[in-house]
């Protein structure tokens, strides 16, 4: 895999026909499909929405965020080869295991490729829905700093570094920039409380002040089905990210279901259960590459002190990381994904001609 063509890096530009601007995220493009282009691809594959529910193609990258920047390496190398493709993977496995077992359903309706993704829109609840099981990150440096109130919780006293939790935290916090919220302040990422959800309950996009325990219950629920399965290959879910949306369903109905992706390296961390018990920490997410990061800076505090994100934004830019960080990365994605998975990860070749002759032959999607 040393092709840089293997990468996908470039995934907000392709000929997807619509109608509407791409929504080019930190990792995800989303390309919003036409009514006649939805309701023709509801009728031919029979998906189970509405007739006229809009529907999106989003496509993954292999790009790599981390500290807020967006990092590059030797060779070409504009992100971390088969990345997209293990957290699509991953993110597909929990999705499906989620609606087996009568949790929710979530916004997938289709794969035609590892990148790819066919989706019902969804209205996002305003919320990163954040769940813990142990005390590390910036929870512990806040806590290491004395704080003891996260999100409206108090933590105890005597708590050590990487801790497994005496139960499941949610610590909720803002998604996008929120305003009117007392207390709140209107930037993105800050942290919330339950108190501050249900009295501002339509401010973070709830339908109704019931629907909260819901998407608390799902949350709880979620993590604990991840937790077990983790389990079974000795590894343990430390911490990750749920976000919900409401869709529409076949009967009219609308409900609360999973997504964006969820249990990746990306949005969670995983430990290694032995090196756990030893006494180490064997990361088996993306903080592998924070801590790389950490590790080859002369002065890594750049990344961690956020006044300094114009010094921190420079150094991105002009930084050409080696090679053998960014396949450090890779074997870890890929590692990953096929544990949880159990199946060998299939890596595209040429993943930018792959996604358009799919789009164009199989779904007619394509305009020239």
């Amino acid at each position: 895999m040393d092709n840089a063509d293997v990468v996908l890096d470039v995934n907000y530009d392709l000929p997807v026909r619509s109608d509407q601007p791409v929504h080019n995220g930190k990792v995800r493009s989303v390309y919003w499909l036409t009514a006649k282009d939805s309701e023709r691809l509801i009728k031919v594959h029979s998906y189970p929405v509405p007739l006229n529910s809009p529907l999106a193609v989003m496509i993954i990258s292999d790009r790599i965020s981390a500290f807020d920047c967006v990092w590059r390496g030797e060779g070409g190398l504009r992100g971390i080869p088969g990345k997209g493709a293990a957290l699509n993977a991953i993110s597909n496995h929990w999705f499906r295991l989620f609606r087996e077992r009568g949790l929710a359903n979530s916004h997938i309706l289709d794969i035609p490729h590892p990148l790819v993704w066919i989706v019902q829109k969804a209205e996002p609840l305003m919320i990163e829905a954040i769940g813990r099981r142990y005390i590390t990150g910036s929870m512990w440096r806040s806590y290491a700093r004395g704080e003891r109130h996260f999100c409206g919780i108090q933590l105890s006293d005597y708590l050590k570094k990487d801790q497994l939790l005496p139960e499941l935290l949610i610590t909720p916090s803002t998604k996008g920039i929120l305003k009117g919220i007392p207390n709140v302040p209107e930037v993105d990422d800050v942290n919330i409380s339950r108190d501050d959800i249900v009295s501002y309950y339509k401010k973070f996009k709830f339908r109704r002040r019931e629907d909260i325990p819901q998407y608390e219950r799902l949350l709880k629920e979620g993590f604990s089905l991840i937790e077990k399965e983790l389990k079974k290959l000795d590894q343990l879910f430390v911490d990750t990210k749920f976000e919900f949306g409401y869709v529409t369903n076949v009967s009219g109905h609308e409900e609360l279901i999973y997504m964006d992706e969820v249990g990746t390296p990306d949005s969670s961390r995983i430990w290694d259960g032995p090196s756990y018990r030893n006494g180490n920490i064997l990361e088996k997410s993306k903080e592998v590459f924070r801590q790389l990061l950490l590790n080859y800076f002369p002065e890594p505090e750049i990344l961690l002190d956020k006044s300094r994100m114009n010094e921190r934004l420079a150094l991105a830019k002009k930084t050409v990381l080696p090679k053998n960080i960014m396949f450090t990365v890779s074997d870890t994605y890929l590692r990953v994904a096929q544990e949880i998975t159990g199946k060998p990860l299939q890596i595209s070749q040429h993943p930018r001609a792959e996604i358009i002759e799919i789009l164009e032959n199989k779904y007619g999607l394509i305009h020239r």
